[in-house]
């Protein structure tokens, strides 16, 4: 067996197809092709280096060549509200983070994970289309041996370890999870200042919805 998959044996057990390959231009860009060419769900793929990764509001990311964990899985299996794959992704690399670690990152609406007030990891979901149905990607990078300028970084551990963590505590959430992201949520409760395409809008966070948007005072965004 090779090391990687030996590395990914629990997880392919479980299901998950897991792929790692050393550049390409997006995780999140690839799938979507593949989801339309019949790739199965929970197919994962990660890379040591991405050329053309890309955040919300379509920003740039990208990180040096081995340095962090960039990784996409796809969903053929969308529940009723898409969002839920996001969240799941994200409590997943939360609880991974803590038993690798034993850093405690919280999140923050609507896709990133932060640590000590500084952001650790930025979640992207894209929707596609298979000959069947719909697919999401969601994609995910986290900031692990490398980070820019007043981000955070986990320190000295393999991404693909923290990969393989992650799909397994992926697999251990319950069946309804909006409690638990809602109690993970640093966002609640302070004065946010949220950016959308159009504008912007600011005030408290008050509650988080099932469809993930975010109650502030009498708006939801």
């Amino acid at each position: 067996m090779s090391t990687l998959n030996a590395r990914f044996a629990d997880a392919m057990a479980a299901g998950w197809q897991v792929n790692v390959v050393d550049e390409t231009g997006s995780t999140n860009a690839d799938l979507l092709a593949a989801a339309a060419t019949g790739a199965s769900n929970r197919t994962v793929l990660a890379a040591r280096h991405q050329t053309a990764g890309r955040g919300r509001l379509d920003r740039r990311w990208e990180a040096p060549a081995g340095a962090n964990l960039l990784v996409s899985l796809l969903f053929t299996d969308v529940p009723a509200h898409p969002h839920e794959l996001t969240q799941r992704v994200a409590l997943a690399a939360t609880e991974a983070i803590r038993q690798l670690t034993g850093l405690h990152p919280t999140l923050k609406w609507p896709n990133d994970l932060l640590l000590d007030d500084r952001k650790l990891s930025g979640v992207l979901a894209q929707m596609g289309g298979t000959a069947t149905g719909h697919a999401v990607v969601v994609g995910i990078g986290i900031n692990v041996r490398w980070a820019p300028p007043d981000a955070a970084h986990l320190g000295d551990h393999d991404p693909l370890d923290l990969l393989a963590m992650m799909l397994r505590c992926y697999d251990e959430l319950p069946t309804d999870i909006h409690g638990r992201y809602r109690d993970e949520l640093a966002t609640l409760g302070q004065q946010v200042r949220v950016e959308l395409p159009n504008g912007e809008v600011i005030g408290r966070a008050i509650d988080v919805e099932r469809d993930v948007r975010l109650e502030i005072g009498r708006a939801h965004v």
